[in-house]
């Protein structure tokens, strides 16, 4: 897996191997979107998990979830970027 800082180790193959089980743990609910507050885990399924078994699954920092939600109705993202670079 990636705990621990294992996903910085050299040893991919086997990260994969045992990655396995959480693959398919998260295919199993459906869910198109994982949040994680662990950068070892967001990784780990972003750029592992995801291409090895074939997940297609959108992955966030849960406080990209939080930033998303402050968008207003009606507000569009780039809109908002506008205004934070603006200031």
């Amino acid at each position: 897996g990636a705990g621990g800082g294992a996903w910085a180790m050299p040893f991919g193959p086997e990260r994969v191997f045992y990655g396995r089980i959480k693959a398919r743990q998260i295919q199993e609910t459906g869910a198109e979107l994982i949040i994680t507050p662990c950068h070892n885990c967001r990784d780990q399924i972003m750029k592992s998990l995801n291409q090895e078994y074939d997940l297609g699954l959108e992955v966030k920092y849960l406080w990209e979830l939080v930033a998303d939600c402050l968008i207003y109705p009606g507000q569009e993202k780039e809109e908002v970027a506008e205004t934070s670079e603006a200031e």
